[in-house]
């Protein structure tokens, strides 16, 4: 089975996905991981490597095919990308999605070193993800003709009120019960 894991910045795609993976025992991919590194071996934030993808699609190119390879090769793995439910048909598709001001706090707290820009307050978060998501979206548009619609979802998981990870990962495989994955 292959899990594709997608959302809003800050809604804790890649840590539910990580903690799903291991409780699973599957392998875990992450695309954003992919990208942050791809950005820094250029000298780039995730910001600033996003913005020149607007222009050069190469920046996207290399990691959706790796997404793309990934679901033709393997199997049992949970991969958290942007557009994983698009380049693997065959995957359940879940997206996972938080208020706006849970999000900006979340990654205006986080301690991690993620190779992007990092606000001084609240109200910069949520702008930069703002911009993060609507660069993204054109990008996709442009490049591929996507546009985000929940329907391509099997399950949609928001996090707002429950930022355990544990639980989240428990609704999810409620949900994979639910529909007789296992």
């Amino acid at each position: 089975m292959i899990i594709t894991i997608t959302g809003t910045p800050g809604s804790g795609k890649t840590t539910i996905g990580k903690a799903l993976a291991e409780r699973l025992g599957y392998e875990f991919f992450s695309t954003g991981m992919l990208r942050r590194q791809m950005a820094k071996e250029k000298g780039l934030t995730l910001e600033e490597y996003n913005k020149l993808g607007e222009k050069d699609p190469s920046t996207d190119l290399e990691a959706d095919k790796y997404q793309e390879k990934l679901g033709k090769e393997k199997d049992n793995i949970i991969i958290d990308g942007k557009l994983a439910f698009h380049f693997i048909p065959n995957s359940i598709k879940i997206f996972i999605t938080a208020s706006e001001d849970v999000r900006a706090e979340r990654i205006l707290n986080d301690t991690k070193e993620r190779n992007q820009q990092k606000a001084l307050t609240l109200e910069e978060q949520k702008k930069l993800n703002n911009e993060r998501i609507e660069t993204d979206n054109y990008r996709y548009k442009k490049y591929y003709g996507i546009a985000f619609d929940m329907k391509n979802f099997d399950f949609i998981l928001d996090t707002t009120n429950e930022s355990n990870v544990e639980k989240n990962v428990d609704k999810i495989i409620e949900f994979l019960n639910s529909r007789k994955h296992f």
